[in-house]
């Protein structure tokens, strides 16, 4: 299971090299992207398309290559085999038939923008140790919602995965975590990667800011739970979410008085987070 590039080809390892250069055979996610990368680096093996749709089928393939002799090699599209990309199941058949499987480590864009995130550990709240992956939130919008919901009480990291035709949709239900702060990473490693941290509530419009935003693969990370940015400290999810809605059609004042009345929380509090976050919505003049 040989891990490769989440992007930028010069982040495979030397080892993942060394492996693929001796395999009989390079089993792929896709077989036009791993020629495309084998090619790079002057490597010509025979390939045998593994992926989502076969796994089950192919694997047995892989098991019978196995019995015959050959070395056989795994990779997917990007990263790490059997994460959020096929390779399960194929470890589980070549695992069962007596086989064993090697993993072969490398680029990971979960390490890859924690590194990044700037999240320190939290002596004071031992259950904010540690993160959760998540990978891809569903795509069902209820089912999706009540995910969010879910992590509102989780209070480790969390790391969540998603594609561009999806993005804005995410971080519409992020939103709903209101002033819990999110590292953005898009398109890690490549030539336009942007990393940024923002909170959940400014993340839908920190994306539509600049056009090219919504565009590539991304990672979130969801900072722990007493992580917060600078606008509604101390307020709930539910009532910074409201506000924040009211305050995308309604004047200031209009806004906050009728957040109040909604969400019983103090008037003065409500105010200082919706000129907090009027302040931090991009100039569109």
């Amino acid at each position: 299971m040989v891990a490769t590039p989440i992007g930028n080809l010069a982040d495979i390892t030397l080892r993942a090299l060394t492996v693929l250069e001796r395999a009989d055979t390079v089993a792929c996610e896709d077989t036009r992207h791993t020629a495309a990368l084998l090619t790079q680096y002057g490597l010509h093996k025979p390939l045998l398309a593994l992926h989502q749709h076969n796994e089950a089928e192919a694997s047995q393939a892989v098991v019978a290559r196995l019995q015959a002799g050959e070395r056989v090699a795994y990779v997917s599209d990007a990263g790490t085999p059997a994460i959020s990309d096929p390779g399960a199941r194929l470890v589980r058949a070549v695992r069962d038939a007596g086989w064993r499987v090697m993993p072969v480590p490398g680029a990971s864009s979960v390490t890859t923008l924690l590194c990044a995130a700037g999240i320190e550990p939290t002596p004071a709240d031992p259950t904010a140790t540690g993160f959760a992956f998540i990978g891809f939130l569903p795509s069902k919008p209820k089912e999706r919602e009540r995910a969010v919901q879910a992590l509102a009480t989780e209070s480790r990291s969390i790391v969540i995965l998603e594609a561009p035709h999806r993005i804005q949709e995410t971080a519409s239900a992020l939103s709903f975590l209101s002033n819990r702060l999110i590292t953005v990473g898009r398109e890690l490693t490549k030539q336009f990667e942007e990393v940024a941290t923002v909170s959940c509530a400014d993340l839908p419009s920190w994306l539509t800011a600049r056009p090219q935003r919504c565009k590539g693969e991304f990672a979130l990370v969801l900072h722990p739970l007493h992580q917060t940015g600078h606008t509604g400290d101390g307020l709930p999810p539910e009532a910074l979410h409201t506000l924040h809605l009211l305050l995308a059609e309604l004047p200031v004042k209009t806004a906050v008085r009728l957040a109040t009345d909604i969400t019983r929380q103090p008037k003065n509090t409500l105010y200082e987070a919706a000129l907090a976050w009027k302040a931090a919505q991009p100039d569109t003049d």
